[in-house]
């Protein structure tokens, strides 16, 4: 079973059907908010029996939020609501105006770059320097609407795909096809995006995966698990915290942020996984992924006031989120040449039992045991801007 919900080519934008199954307990429909910054806003409820996901083709096909067993699966952002793109102007407060439209449990940073905003450097193959573009926070497929989005409901899987361009004149052509499917009944989705360079001549290409959560995941007690070869603190202000970059305390007013970076440790299929876990580990939130394309970790810790946005990022990522010359000179940069595509998987899931959740911090621990570990106390070179 499929339905079209947006099809701008063809003239079809969707609100009045749904598909559905289980006696209607599962389903795909489309509804468009009106009113306010959300004016305009497309939302996607899929709903499986007990996982409930509403995805934001207007926002780039991000996660806006969730829900597994009674359970809310988001964080409170002071943006209480969704932001049409119309509203955020990137360059605002010195280039990070991206945290305009910044509540989503999964959104992508990329596709031309992401990061910390800062100018850029282009050079042709004399090394001549023949652009400094300034590059404003996290690049712009969050901020840029699907073109298509379809719905499906096969057996016991249901996905939606969107089709997102990220392309303009002089400045190349990258498309997004994003898959979010899931299963009936179940507490697991996956992502599969593949990212495309449609112009005639090689393009930079970077993204990171920005998952975010709050309570009741996070709170004063919580851990992050997660098995890593090597971690570092990006500055000063992370190094102050080193010795408990994995664990949580409570609401800080004024707390300044601190980030990590990490090289993921995988299991032998090549994949690595970063799990939140409650203080009584009774709940979880983990999240899986490909290292093969998202070779990557940052984690990001802004345990501020509940009201100022009490949340913590866990990023896979192509790259580190440093300034995209940075990670161009490091090596970690991808350039795709003309037809050349990349596909990233990751695969999430929310334990709402302390057994559940017990067996995905095993396997994780287990992981970590097999691995040798570094911690540096400082910055890295090569690693952080």
């Amino acid at each position: 079973m499929k339905l079209q919900l947006i099809d701008v080519d063809h003239g079809i934008h969707e609100t009045h059907n749904r598909i559905s199954a289980a006696a209607g307990a599962a389903s795909i429909g489309m509804t468009r908010l009106h009113g306010g910054l959300s004016d305009g806003v497309d939302v996607v409820t899929l709903n499986n029996g007990r996982l409930q996901l509403k995805l934001l083709p207007t926002r780039g096909m991000g996660v806006w939020k969730g829900e597994v067993d009674g359970v809310p699966v988001q964080w409170n952002s002071p943006v209480q609501r969704p932001v049409h793109p119309t509203w955020v102007d990137p360059m605002r407060l010195g280039g990070i105006g991206w945290v305009d439209g910044f509540n989503e449990l999964i959104v992508r940073c990329g596709l031309g770059w992401h990061g910390a905003p800062g100018k850029d450097r282009i050079t042709d193959s004399a090394g001549n320097v023949v652009a400094e573009p300034f590059l404003p926070l996290h690049g712009r497929i969050a901020n840029l609407a699907a073109h298509s989005v379809t719905a499906e409901l096969h057996e016991d899987q249901l996905s939606v795909t969107g089709v997102v361009d990220e392309g303009c004149l002089f400045g190349g052509w990258l498309r997004l096809q994003s898959t979010l499917r899931t299963r009936l009944n179940s507490a697991e989705f996956e992502i599969i995006d593949t990212v495309t360079n449609l112009a005639a001549t090689p393009a930079e290409s970077e993204i990171l995966y920005h998952c975010n959560v709050g309570e009741p995941f996070l709170g004063a007690g919580s851990v992050l698990h997660t098995a890593v070869r090597e971690l570092a603190p990006r500055n000063a202000r992370a190094a102050e915290g080193i010795n408990m970059w994995n664990l949580y305390e409570g609401p800080q007013t004024g707390f300044a942020e601190q980030v990590y970076f990490a090289d993921p440790a995988p299991d032998v299929s090549g994949w690595a996984s970063s799990v939140l876990a409650d203080p009584e580990s009774e709940r979880a939130f983990a999240v899986h992924f490909d290292t093969s394309t998202l070779p990557w970790f940052t984690l990001w810790k802004n345990t501020g006031a509940c009201q100022d946005g009490y949340v913590t990022g866990l990023e896979p990522g192509s790259t580190f989120p440093n300034p995209r010359q940075i990670e161009r000179e490091q090596g970690r940069l991808k350039t795709l040449q003309p037809g050349e595509s990349v596909t990233y998987r990751l695969r999430f899931e929310v334990a709402t039992s302390k057994a559940r959740t017990r067996q995905i911090l095993d396997a994780v621990t287990a992981l970590q045991v097999a691995t040798p570990r570094t911690v540096h106390a400082e910055p890295k070179t090569g690693w952080a801007s």
